[in-house]
């Protein structure tokens, strides 16, 4: 064990724990030893098997399907560590659950992201550390601490490597312009805008196409796929506006419904996808749909965090 991390204990809930193994080997520690058990009802119940008391814990916990589930087993760590007197609580989610829910769209529906938000506080964390927000101001749903960690620089890594020339980045949205561009510019490749009009909750239309991309690579950047659909309306639309391939890369892999198969029959190449959230058996036998791991930043934020340093400086 890496002596100059030696006060660190990183606990693992049920949703990540190959990324909690990866982060663990990456600080070169082991994760923390905890039991997750449930009564005949389903109720949770977790017991923290080593002292943490005094020491920096981080738990490590996306709140992705069952999302439910998930959101509790992480609060329900939270007060057990609390309780047991840690120092100090990180909770680390990759996936921030209940994002999309981020404000008021019609009279008389809740703001879920800041209801999460309370829940975690209350429940005794003192810092989160998350991966591509869907939406910014969630950070300022918190009363303490929140860092938004960004997998640009993975998936930049990963597109220099497998793709080269008439490079278009494509945002499928107006919301998705900022991402897009920087990578445009950290590319130094041309950028696209589609123009998506949603008729309804998870449905999605392409009507055109702001940029040129005739002939190009076409790479769609989203920060998540769900059902799939804004993926493949904004893949056809490339096609039918004359682009030579098209790919994706997103960050959160919730691929709900029939998503594999939609992204399987659609005109996409590849779709490359993070581990924030495991892939379901039949996502990871797609052989369209790539994963690369975030366990190398989300491990070197932890550590930055644990001595006080810099974790923007990550992504200058």
């Amino acid at each position: 064990m890496n002596e100059l991390i030696e006060g660190l204990k990183l606990f693992g809930g049920t949703s990540n724990l190959n990324l909690t193994k990866e982060v663990c080997d990456y600080l070169n520690i082991l994760p923390g030893e905890m039991v997750n058990k449930a009564f005949s009802d389903g109720e949770t119940q977790i017991e923290i098997e080593e002292n943490v008391r005094g020491r920096d814990t981080f738990v490590v916990q996306s709140t992705c399907r069952p999302v439910n589930d998930n959101l509790m087993q992480l609060l329900i760590i939270a007060d057990a560590l609390k309780r047991a007197s840690a120092k100090s609580i990180t909770a680390v989610i990759p996936y921030y659950g209940y994002a999309r829910q981020d404000k008021k769209v019609k009279p008389r529906v809740p703001i879920s992201a800041k209801l999460v938000a309370d829940l975690i506080t209350v429940a005794g964390v003192n810092r989160v550390i998350s991966i591509d927000l869907h939406a910014g101001q969630i950070q300022g749903y918190f009363n303490i601490p929140v860092d938004n960690i960004y997998s640009a620089p993975i998936v930049l890594n990963y597109i220099r490597k497998h793709f080269k020339d008439s490079l278009s980045i494509i945002s499928p949205d107006a919301g998705g312009v900022e991402r897009a561009r920087a990578f445009a510019k950290r590319l130094d490749a041309s950028l696209a805008i589609i123009d998506k009009r949603r008729e309804a909750p998870n449905v999605a239309e392409a009507m055109n196409i702001v940029g040129d991309v005739k002939e190009k690579t076409a790479i769609i950047l989203d920060d998540m796929v769900d059902t799939g659909g804004t993926l493949i309306e904004a893949a056809q639309a490339l096609v039918q506006n004359g682009a030579g391939h098209v790919y994706a890369c997103c960050t959160h892999a919730v691929l709900s419904g029939d998503a594999v198969r939609r992204i399987e029959e659609s005109a996409i190449e590849s779709l490359v996808v993070t581990n924030t959230i495991p892939l379901s058996r039949k996502a990871s036998e797609c052989s369209k749909i790539e994963v690369i791991s975030v366990a190398e930043i989300v491990g070197e934020a932890i550590k930055r965090v644990y001595f006080s340093r810099s974790v923007s400086s990550l992504f200058v």
